[in-house]
């Protein structure tokens, strides 16, 4: 069975399938935030995904996050050290590359396990 959540437009914001949740990228819903600020903001919208899926950061495999400007990683680190529970650190990949909309700084996607 997949189960597809927060549907919108062109996308889900979650796909379940095989005891996998597959996250969609994800981006501030204020973009006038700082890197800082949105990334809270994402990692909020991913702690909420992942609940409705039946899961939590702690079951994160892996998660790639994309930078529009590489030299923010320190505040995006900031935000990502403040939420990451320590005992359950994912595989990570971080890259710079242009977003779609260039006010967003920020997007972050990944994959977690169903308990």
């Amino acid at each position: 069975m997949i189960r597809r959540l927060a549907e919108e437009g062109r996308l889900s914001g979650a796909v379940v399938h095989g005891g996998v949740v597959y996250l969609a990228g994800q981006v501030a819903d204020d973009a006038s935030l700082d890197t800082e600020g949105q990334t809270a903001d994402i990692l909020a919208q991913i702690d909420a995904l992942l609940a409705e899926a039946g899961t939590s950061k702690a079951h994160l495999l892996s998660v790639q996050i994309i930078l529009r400007d590489i030299t923010e990683a320190p505040a995006m680190n900031r935000a990502w050290d403040a939420w990451l529970d320590q005992g359950n650190k994912p595989a990570r990949m971080t890259i710079e590359a242009p977003l779609v909309d260039p006010a967003w700084r920020v997007e972050i996607t990944g994959i977690a396990a169903l308990p």
